[in-house]
């Protein structure tokens, strides 16, 4: 297999939180279901997990927030499921597994991804 692209993102956990306050139509709209009840700190991570998932597919302006979930796995690295518009540029671009890592800590959230095809 080989590296079809490679993303990161980093996201201030308190200016996140504050915005999905401000809009909180936000959380419904970036997030889909299994996501939306998770800790804010978690959900700063998976929308880093998210753009970074999009830079790796090279960021076409086309692809849904809620064609991709980020699942949590116990003991073992976050699954992504992705559908609709993420599912048909992956399949565009050959990409048949995504790894991610993310992260929060001292007030930031990271996510790190490699598209793999």
């Amino acid at each position: 297999m080989a590296v079809v692209g490679v993303g990161i993102d980093v996201v201030d956990v308190a200016r996140f939180l504050a915005t999905l306050e401000r809009a909180p139509g936000l959380r419904e709209r970036l997030f889909t279901e299994p996501e939306r009840d998770m800790p804010g700190a978690s959900l700063a991570a998976r929308f880093a997990a998210k753009e970074a998932i999009a830079k790796a597919l090279g960021a076409p302006g086309n692809l849904r927030w809620h064609d991709c979930t980020v699942r949590r796995v116990l003991g073992g690295p976050p699954e992504v499921e992705v559908t609709g518009t993420v599912a048909a540029r992956a399949a565009e671009l050959g990409v048949t597994r995504f790894h991610v890592s993310i992260s929060h800590d001292a007030g930031i959230a990271s996510a790190m991804v490699v598209a793999e095809g």
